[in-house]
Order: structure tokens, then sequence, then C-alpha cells
């Protein structure tokens, strides 16, 4: 029987106050009719097509002291690195081999390792192997992400970590990532500078995920609404390994992730929604029946680690949990009736 906080809710005109109640209420029926709903929604806006990428971490200094994160300032044991202009080359070259055409590039949050001058060309480097490049770095001005849309990017990741400014303030020690504000304007630095593709979202665990999600879910709409010609997508990392127990990191369950997605996809029936390797194979196999549209795939978390190789965790950012291969991946998406795609054919097409 359904709870009676949750009757009358419309899942076809989802408001921010039912995704409020929904979360709230643990309701199994309700989130059977949610998944159904989200799945079928899903079908008729983006078919049985799930678009791929990797990351590419090319950098991995950081100045900030964010106490959850494996690349944090003051991290013992952690080797620094940093590749060159030819060892970018030779990594792009060797993710390129794989058949991906898609890339996420990432650095450390350091400004004197990695300026915005390394990364654009950087950028201009990948951009001859892929058809889509993509940015995950510390937050810049407007005109440094507008050199970056010139020499070639197409979207920009960005994480608020937390919306919780109490709880954002306890995790971030120290570092420019310390200041929320500069953060959170962030996305409308990089919608003014031309990019079209801004994907946005928290680590889930950090606080009380019900929270975030729905000040994320308010943040990107009010986006949205001010800048119409952008494309926004989500993202739901969730902390997965934690190194101490001290700062009192909450747990977000399998079905906690199926409520969060298929809330997203009822309230974005067009945003894209991505999954990372954090997820073990088994649940991101079956969730993206439910709202996914985006999956990273034959990651490396490490500074060169195409070439090198996946080694050690304490190498990366955070643990690869499914460690399949870019064609693996693929093969499993054709045995459940997808349509892996590996190229950006709007950007080929516009360019």
């Amino acid at each position: 029987m359904m709870s009676k906080s949750l009757r009358g809710i419309d899942l076809v005109h989802l408001t921010i106050d039912d995704i409020r109640r929904i979360f709230t209420v643990d309701d199994r029926g309700f989130l059977e009719e949610m998944a159904h709903a989200a799945r079928e929604l899903t079908r008729r806006q983006f078919g049985r097509t799930i678009s791929l990428f990797a990351p590419l971490y090319i950098a991995n200094y950081c100045e900030n002291e964010c106490v959850y994160c494996g690349f944090h300032a003051s991290q013992k044991g952690m080797p620094r690195s940093k590749l060159t202009m030819e060892q970018i080359d030779k990594e792009c070259a060797a993710l390129a081999a794989t058949g991906n055409r898609s890339v996420l590039i990432l650095t450390g949050e350091s400004r004197f390792h990695s300026s915005p001058q390394y990364i654009r060309d950087a950028v201009r480097i990948a951009s001859r192997y892929f058809s889509y490049v993509a940015l995950e770095v510390y937050p810049l001005e407007e005109d440094e992400y507008r050199e970056l849309y010139l020499a070639g990017v197409d979207g920009v990741t960005l994480y608020q970590e937390t919306y919780d400014r109490a709880r954002y303030d306890e995790l971030h020690l120290a570092g420019p990532k310390k200041v929320y504000d500069y953060r959170i304007s962030t996305p409308d630095r990089i919608a003014r500078s031309g990019i079209r593709h801004i994907t946005l979202g928290a680590l889930l665990g950090l606080t009380d995920w019900r929270k975030d999600v729905v000040a994320l879910f308010e943040h990107v709409r009010s986006l949205e609404r001010k800048y119409p010609g952008v494309e926004f997508g989500l993202a739901f990392p969730r902390l997965r390994r934690v190194a101490d127990d001290i700062h009192q990191y909450q747990e977000v369950s399998d079905r906690d992730m199926l409520k969060i997605i298929t809330a997203a996809r009822l309230f974005f029936p067009r945003v894209g929604i991505s999954m990372s390797t954090r997820e073990l194979p088994q649940f991101r196999d079956r969730i993206i029946e439910f709202g996914v549209t985006k999956m990273s795939a034959g990651s490396s978390t490490r500074v060169g680690g195409y070439l090198e190789g996946e080694k050690k965790y304490e190498d990366g950012q955070f643990e690869v949990f499914d460690p399949r291969s870019f064609d693996e991946v693929k093969a499993m998406l054709r045995s459940r009736g997808f349509d892996p795609v590996v190229t950006d054919w709007r950007n080929i097409v516009n360019s």
C-alpha cells in the first residue's frame, strides 16, 4: 500500500517538493513505479544508446586539503607527477587505440602545476584524437574558460562536493577550494564562456544525500533557466572507500542510488546522467536501464595510466571498481540490448 505522503504525486510533472517527499519516504512499491516510468522515459528520449568515455589524468598535484580525497596536498606517500606534452600525446594515442573517441581530461587542483596554458595545450593535443573533449579541473575565470573553449573544449564537469555550507567548510580545511561561493558560481562562468556542455554533481555520502541531491536539482534547474542554450548533465559519485571514520561519512545504498537516478530522470527528462567506474560492474549493468545515458569505460585514475597500466589504488584519485576494458563494456551493453556510442557526431557535423 502506497504511503499517504506520496499520494497525489504525478511522476510526469514532478516538483522539487515532490522530490523531497520521495526522498523522505521509503516505499518499495512507489520506487518500482518510479523505476518503470524512468526506464520508459529514458527510452523515449535517448533510445537504447549509452555514450562511452574515459578519464585521462595528466597531473595530480593539488593545493587543497579535502579530507576525503586521495589527491589532497598533504597526502603522505602519494607520488606526484605531471605529464609533458609528448607524454600526453602518447597517452591520447594509447587511449584512442582502444576505440574510445570521448575523453575527460583531469588534473589535480593546482594552478601552479597545471596552469590554464598547460591545460589548453593538452586540449589541443586531445582534440586531434577525440571527437569530444571535456575537462574536470579546478575552477577557472570566464576568460580562461573561453580560451579553452576556443582550443577545443566541448564540456566541463564540476562537483560542488556538498551543498551544505557548514559541512563544506569542515571537509575543506585549506586551499582555494575552501571558498564555497567561488566554486558554486563556476557553472555561470563556464556557461558564459561559450562552452555548451556542463555536468554537475555532488559527492554523495559527505553529508545527508537527500539534502545534497535536492540542492543539486535546484541548482541545475536555475541554471537551465538562465542559460537555455547550454546542455546540462548530472553525475552522482558516492564515497566507496573511506580512509578513516572520524568525519562521519554517510552510507548511500544501491537502493538509494536507484531512487536518486530515477528521480533525476523524471525531474530532468532530457538531461544526460553519467555513471563512473567508482561503481561495481553488477550495479552499473543494472542501473543503465533506469536513466543513465553515459558511462566511463576502460578507466585509469592514475597519471600516465594508459601506457603504464593500472597499478595500485594509492596512486590514483579513487579505486576503479569496474576494471573491465573498453571492449568488454561495449560487449556488455550490446548483450543487454543497448547501442554503445563512442563518437560525438554532433561535434563532427558542427565543426
